[in-house]
């Protein structure tokens, strides 16, 4: 995962937005909800087009923290795929295994989903992945290994599930520490605090 130079806190409230899914941000924009700096509540120029594309785009690589090459490529992937660019991109993103356990429950963020598949803490179908940016396709079974049941960081990420999972294309076995990618989500079940379109014409030009 790309490594973020600028503090989390602040990038969450140049963006606006809880882009890293910790409840903690979501109080700390509470807080402070406007940008971070000495001028962060003086009233903001209207952006042009380019830097409206340019935010969104930053947005999405940090969320997936994914370097600018790694980003195009996924764009590149997405363009040659049947269908809309932007949505063919996003599946793209939310099918990767640090993402896919993050959104299981395993992790509390995506760095940290990320950190627990590099330390090879999952099977993929019974066979070991430790690769986060691995694709997985409809009806894999992402599960805890054995030896990694008793993890603090694990258990404490699954036991603030509370219920079924709200994302239809996922679900979870909190007894058995297995989830399940069902199906390719459609745009609107992702939950994604993006607008993915306006990257697809930044890239366009």
């Amino acid at each position: 995962m790309a490594k973020l130079k600028t503090p989390r806190g602040k990038l969450v409230r140049k963006f606006g937005e809880n882009i890293f899914g910790n409840g903690k941000y979501d109080r700390l924009l509470n807080r402070k909800p406007y940008r971070p700096g000495q001028h962060g509540q003086a009233r903001r120029r209207r952006p042009s087009n380019y830097g409206v594309q340019l935010h969104e785009k930053q947005k999405i690589k940090i969320m997936y923290g994914l370097l600018e090459k790694q980003f195009r490529a996924y764009f590149a992937k997405a363009e040659k795929i049947k269908g809309e660019t932007g949505t063919n991109l996003m599946q793209l993103l939310e099918r990767r295994l640090d993402n896919v356990v993050y959104r299981i429950g395993f992790a509390s963020t995506r760095a940290q989903a990320r950190q627990l598949v590099n330390h090879a803490h999952f099977l993929v179908n019974n066979s070991k992945v430790n690769i986060p940016s691995y694709l997985v396709k409809p009806g894999d079974k992402i599960k805890v290994r054995d030896r990694s049941k008793k993890l603090d960081v694990l258990l404490d990420s699954v036991s603030q599930i509370k219920g079924d999972l709200d994302l239809p294309w996922l679900e979870l076995d909190k007894a058995k520490l297995t989830g399940t990618f069902i199906d390719i989500p459609a745009r609107e079940d992702m939950g994604v605090i993006a607008d993915e379109q306006l990257i697809v014409e930044l890239y366009s030009k």
